[in-house]
């Protein structure tokens, strides 16, 4: 690259930007932080206004979704790159990042070193992912080989049904279940009596039993 690639960050954690502008500092000749978000109202205005090479972005904000963030910023410049970069190891966002046009999905351990490398190479037209999910996507592509793109799409769960199910398996409560996913419990018995019904059985150890003999979850 002869000039920096100009990036701009979002986060809803000032704490992060501090951190990722004093660790991109160290390599001026490689890239620019032309800008900081911390409100999801404020990215696309952000965005017009620096005219980033590169969005950096994590992939769930408080006030929103890092993917609709993406799509957003596709809309307004289709030839707009967008990486996300999270703590979130989860195959199933992994995809939704690239199904919704993203460059690139890197862990926040990555180093200053790695990610400034990672950012050469989506600036040169490459996706990038993270090389220690490099095993989960392999699992998951035979999902999506079989039209499954999140655990039990394939028999008719939602993605929520699905994160509620996945929660029962591992044996949480209703109560559980609802804090974990931060709803109520009404939501969530809402949600069981869906996933009871698609995978026709009448209750929770049928349905985890299910569960366990489609391989849904490993």
């Amino acid at each position: 690259m002869t000039t920096p690639i100009r990036l701009l960050l979002v986060d809803d954690h000032e704490i992060v930007l501090h951190g990722l502008t004093a660790i991109l500092a160290r390599f001026p000749e490689a890239v620019e932080v032309v800008g900081t978000v911390s409100e999801t109202a404020d990215i696309i205005p952000a965005f017009l206004e620096s005219r980033p090479d590169i969005v950096l972005c994590d992939v769930r904000l408080r006030q929103g979704s890092g993917l609709d963030v993406c799509i957003s910023i596709r809309e307004a410049d289709p030839e707009a790159k967008v990486v996300f970069l999270t703590v979130y190891e989860d195959e199933q966002y992994l995809f939704q990042a690239l199904q919704v046009g993203a460059c690139g999905y890197l862990l926040k351990r990555v180093d200053g070193h790695e990610l400034v490398r990672h950012l050469k190479n989506v600036a040169m037209g490459e996706i990038v992912i993270d090389p220690s999910l490099a095993g989960r996507i392999a699992a998951s592509a035979a999902h999506l080989h079989r039209g499954e793109f999140w655990p039990g799409a394939r028999l008719g769960l939602t993605q929520r049904e699905s994160e509620v199910l996945e929660l029962l398996v591992r044996g949480l409560s209703n109560k559980g279940i609802a804090a974990q996913l931060v709803v109520s419990d009404d939501t969530v018995k809402t949600h069981l009596r869906g996933v009871y019904r698609k995978l026709e059985v009448g209750d929770r150890s049928a349905a985890v039993a299910t569960a366990l003999r489609e391989g849904l979850f490993r």
